[in-house]
């Protein structure tokens, strides 16, 4: 053959070999086009199962008095609510996978500010739930906006009668006891057939409300209120109304008193109880304890001292507060770390869902256990039936105020407050 031919010939050869090497590389680059689209959907699965796996956090607005007048009290439920959440997860910080998540919001003790607050908190955050606050004004003025927007408020700790009464609404819940629970503690530490009982506290509606509200319950008990004296709540000088007490002369002195101007030194200076009259009231947090020395003796009640109760709940926020903050928790601390535990007690049962009408449902009777023992949420206006404690005053080695020491548990059933909604 030609050498032309063979030219010729070679040629076509390379074209061949070239076009299956292009069609080769084509083909593979091609499967590796193919392979690189089969990985990224599988990332995108595995993404998306990931993202199906992540379930949204709960959020729960805590209102409280963290500045002013009140703050000690915002700061100790503050504590028990964050030690509450910390007890109920075990440490886990979540509900059936559901993430908590918590935002504290100051209301500086001003019923305008804790609305604006809440609202933030309903608009904003999202908030799944609501807790607080440390006023019952402040309370008040939000309460509602948990009926407007449908989600779940749990009081603690104001006290007022009216929020689980003439305010209430089927989606407050309360943790905190109110002020007929203190009226009927107090008379039943003291009350009982033929107790004479002389009453004093200030002349506005605080003071008439609290007499009212311990009248019924002592003489509910077979006492009698012989004497009823109230005092001008700015007076400096109580002299008057104590001789009428004196001159009255009944078994017990129950006083009711909020603010500077007490009048425990001078029922101490007039020897109130050298005259056979024995003091009652409510005994408070640890700082109002330290204004109380001349007391030494009195029986009374008290809402929480850490000493009092005996359960392992009670023991676990004793241990945990001294181990993070240096001290004990107050009388406000195992109300914060109840409503916590509420919360997440509920979220258990639930499964994590937030459905208003579910948590009502849920929550209507539930009990649960706090560092006061078993609460129970009533049916009828979500009240926390709740132990109180019947106590006396005591010195103690050691410390710098009259020490609440136990006379006996009063126990929810004996201190249920009257239904007022």
């Amino acid at each position: 053959m030609s050498k032309k031919f063979w030219v010729l010939f070679m040629s076509f050869v390379m074209v061949v070999f070239l076009a299956a090497c292009g069609g080769e590389t084509a083909d593979s680059d091609g499967g590796s086009a193919d392979a690189d689209n089969q990985s990224s959907s599988q990332d995108e699965t595995t993404d998306n199962a990931s993202a199906d796996n992540e379930k949204e956090p709960i959020k729960i607005g805590v209102l409280a008095s963290l500045s002013g007048i009140l703050e000690a009290y915002g700061l100790q439920t503050q504590r028990g609510f964050e030690l509450g959440l910390e007890y109920a997860t075990d440490g886990t910080m979540e509900v059936n996978g559901h993430p908590i998540e918590v935002i504290y919001e100051d209301t500086e003790t001003k019923p305008d500010v804790a609305r604006q607050k809440a609202l933030k908190l309903l608009e904003d955050d999202k908030v799944d739930f609501l807790v607080g606050s440390s006023s019952s004004g402040d309370t008040l003025a939000v309460i509602g906006l948990a009926e407007e927007y449908e989600k779940i408020m749990v009081v603690e700790p104001a006290v007022a009668d009216s929020i689980t009464g003439s305010e209430f609404n089927k989606y407050i819940f309360r943790t905190a006891r109110n002020s007929s629970q203190d009226a009927v503690a107090a008379a039943a530490a003291i009350a009982d057939e033929g107790v004479k009982i002389a009453t004093f506290a200030p002349d506005y509606s605080f003071g008439h409300d609290g007499v009212a509200a311990f009248k019924q319950a002592a003489e509910k008990l077979g006492a009698e209120v012989v004497l009823e004296e109230y005092a001008d709540q700015a007076s400096t000088d109580f002299t008057p109304h104590i001789q009428k007490i004196i001159e009255a002369d009944p078994d017990y002195l129950y006083v009711i008193w909020a603010g500077a101007n007490s009048p425990w030194n001078q029922i101490h200076d007039m020897d109130v109880q050298g005259k056979g009259i024995k003091i009652s009231t409510g005994a408070p947090d640890i700082a109002a304890l330290k204004t109380m020395n001349a007391l030494v003796g009195m029986e009374g009640f008290t809402v929480y001292y850490h000493t009092l109760p005996d359960n392992e709940v009670n023991d676990w926020l004793v241990e945990k507060h001294k181990e993070r903050y240096g001290d004990v928790p107050d009388l406000f601390t195992p109300g914060g770390m109840s409503a916590a535990i509420s919360i997440i007690e509920a979220l258990k049962k639930t499964e994590g869902d937030t459905d208003a009408d579910l948590l009502i449902e849920t929550m209507e009777g539930m009990s649960f256990e706090t560092p006061k023992g078993t609460m129970t949420f009533r049916p009828e206006d979500h009240q926390a039936l709740q132990t109180m404690y019947s106590i006396t005053l005591e010195e103690k080695e050691g410390y710098d105020y009259p020490v609440p020491v136990l006379i006996r548990e009063l126990t929810p059933e004996e201190t249920a407050p009257p239904i007022l909604n």
